[in-house]
């Protein structure tokens, strides 16, 4: 591996990274490579990183490949009760140490990570591809992500630690600083177990936090990857923590425990609503509110207006419902159509749906891979059966074949707002289709939902457009587009109710959620 290059002290305006284009010959021969590299590591085994020590446990637990679940990507440790409380503690007693280190100082650090992540894409590609089952072009959509998260709130970073001035009172210096606040624990989702985990972990980590890591167990070893890279980047050992294992075994210790000052989280709403009680408790020891970053998927809906370019909202609605088999929490799984275009609509969609190609995600050339497991498949599975019943069947609605955990993307039409296919989240490729009598009950369907992350409206009439502006009641809102593919400082990303706490990550105000503001004011004698 070649040496990193030492972070410029001046940074150039933030730019997203550019994807690589996998139907370049040299760029797929580079890919076939880090796949043969990747799978000659199969089975290795991980160890947990607590106070910056390696240590094991007992009991393992080992993740698979969902493309070919009899393959073992790699054995991890399931931490224990004691290993979280270690976690917590050991963080907690660094933290000082790391908070007083110059802000450059992190943030030449994440520039670093960002430079080996660049240096390594390949070979990250390669373990989505295995571990999450994800395609060449929705891994390195990922990898590029991870890569802009590191490199945009660097950039904020350096803005936070040089605030706008305040007011100056006559006869005072008056400032305001913010501080980092102490132990975050950071809780990522296995279905962006890279791109989401390192934007979390490192905005509470540049600002002057330490971190207990907490991966998805369906994902660990891209975690174990990633914990490599902080190292390697000069992030020191006892500023994060690593701990693997079951989020019910140890989940509740680390969000419970005293010293525990934030949590960050990215999953299911149910998950998230227990940690907001949780935390939302003072146990003894405690001296602060603990403060909760949440984000908590969706259902999301995308309106095809009669006034819109069909074909365009067609691959809108396709992209977005069946990319990375529709386990994104801003994935379409309601289409809202207007009823003069709705049965050409169906139409036109059911010929791209039948279109694409379901199978192993290390092939270049399938469109869809796995879902991420088998309860997850069987999960998917029982929600097509009930969305039988509750609409008409359009194509799919059976698992497609192979070893792994695939199943054929579904279409249900007809489908009545009130459906549990139309209301809960399935996290997979399942679109619901409902019939819409104009634009405003269009919208008003698209309402109908606890959730309020993402949404679209395809429109060629501004005058519709600007109404959905105003009453699409989602964070993330598109326009004549798809409605998923946020980039970061762009589309900074998160949504309401259900949703989340809005939290916007890869937005300018992201990390104000990791430090406290503190105001200071001398008088001048």
């Amino acid at each position: 591996m070649s040496a990193v290059a030492t972070p410029p002290t001046t940074l150039a305006p933030f730019k997203n990274e550019p994807y690589t284009d996998f139907t370049k010959t040299e760029n797929a021969q580079a890919m076939r490579r880090a796949l043969e590299k990747v799978r000659s590591e199969f089975g290795k085994e991980y160890q947990l990183l607590i106070a910056g020590e390696r240590r094991t446990s007992r009991d393992k637990f080992e993740s698979v490949n969902p493309s070919r679940p009899s393959e073992i990507i790699g054995i991890h440790q399931k931490g224990t009760e004691q290993d979280a409380r270690d976690a917590v503690e050991s963080a907690y007693e660094y933290f000082p140490t790391w908070a007083e280190l110059p802000m450059q100082d992190r943030v030449d650090m994440l520039l670093r990570a960002a430079a080996i992540f660049r240096e390594r894409k390949f070979e990250f590609d390669a373990w989505l591809v295995y571990e999450a089952g994800k395609t060449w072009v929705e891994a390195e959509a990922e990898i590029a992500e991870a890569i802009d998260f590191c490199e945009y709130y660097a950039r904020q970073a350096l803005k936070l630690a040089n605030p706008e001035p305040v007011v100056q009172l006559p006869g005072e210096h008056d400032e305001m600083v913010y501080v980092p606040l102490g132990v975050g624990v950071v809780i990522p989702p296995w279905n962006f177990p890279l791109a989401i985990m390192v934007g979390m972990t490192t905005a509470a980590l540049v600002v002057g936090n330490t971190v207990v890591l907490k991966p998805s167990s369906e994902t660990p070893t891209i975690a174990a990857k990633f914990a490599e890279v902080l190292i390697e980047a000069g992030f020191p050992a006892k500023s994060f923590a690593l701990l693997t294992g079951s989020g019910a075994a140890i989940g509740d210790t680390i969000v419970t425990h005293p010293k525990t000052r934030f949590v960050s989280f990215t999953g299911s709403r149910d998950v998230g609503l227990r940690i907001n009680e949780l935390a939302a408790k003072t146990p003894k020891g405690q001296i602060w509110i603990k403060r909760v970053i949440a984000e908590m998927g969706g259902k999301d809906a995308i309106v095809v207006d009669r006034e819109s370019n069909l074909d365009q909202a067609v691959l809108g609605v396709l992209y977005s419902a069946f990319g990375y088999q529709g386990q994104k929490c801003s994935a379409c799984s309601r289409a809202i159509v207007d009823e003069p275009v709705y049965n050409e609509f169906l139409d036109k969609l059911k010929e791209k749906v039948e279109g694409l190609t379901v199978g192993s995600s290390d092939d270049f050339h399938n469109y869809m891979g796995p879902v991420i497991s088998a309860r997850a498949q069987k999960t998917i599975l029982n929600y097509i059966e009930k969305g039988k019943k509750e609409g008409r069947l359009i194509t799919g609605g059976e698992k497609a074949g192979g070893e792994g955990y695939f199943v054929k993307p579904t279409v249900i039409a007809d489908v009545d707002s009130k459906a549990t296919i139309f209301q809960e989240e399935i996290f997979g490729p399942v679109l619901a289709v409902t019939k819409a009598k104009d634009f405003d009950h269009a919208l008003q369907l698209a309402n109908d939902s606890e959730y309020g992350l993402t949404g679209a409206v395809f429109t060629n009439n501004p005058a519709k457009a600007e109404k959905a502006r105003k009453r699409f009641f989602v964070g993330n809102l598109y326009i004549n587009r798809k409605c998923t593919g946020a980039m970061v400082g762009a589309h900074p990303f998160g949504g309401f109710n259900m949703s989340g706490t809005d939290s916007k990550a890869g937005g300018p105000d992201y990390l104000l959620q990791f430090v406290q503001a503190k105001s200071i004011a001398e008088k001048i004698s």
